[in-house]
């Protein structure tokens, strides 16, 4: 539990996701990229380094929900017997 008004790292990653502006999958992943190579660098002060992993996460979760949202307007046209049909869809996995 959280103490002395200090949050804790799940509490935190919410208030950072609530944070992001409503931005395109493209500028997302700009952003992410960006962030990823300041993290991977070094050169940043810890709290500074949370706050971009927090930031990270939060993008992260905004690129995922785009993608399933997407996955799921996807359709598939098949050749069947009655020529070219509409499916949905499905994970190839």
């Amino acid at each position: 539990m959280a103490k002395n008004g200090s949050k804790t790292v799940s509490q935190a990653t919410d208030d950072a996701e609530t944070s992001v502006p409503a931005i395109s999958f493209e500028q997302a992943m700009e952003k992410l990229e960006s962030i990823v190579a300041k993290l991977e660098s070094g050169d940043v002060p810890l709290e500074t380094a949370i706050e971009l992993f927090q930031e990270g996460m939060s993008l992260s979760k905004l690129c995922g929900n785009k993608l399933e949202q997407v996955e799921r307007r996807i359709e598939m046209l098949v050749e069947g017997d009655a020529g070219l049909q509409r499916k949905p869809f499905a994970d190839q996995a």
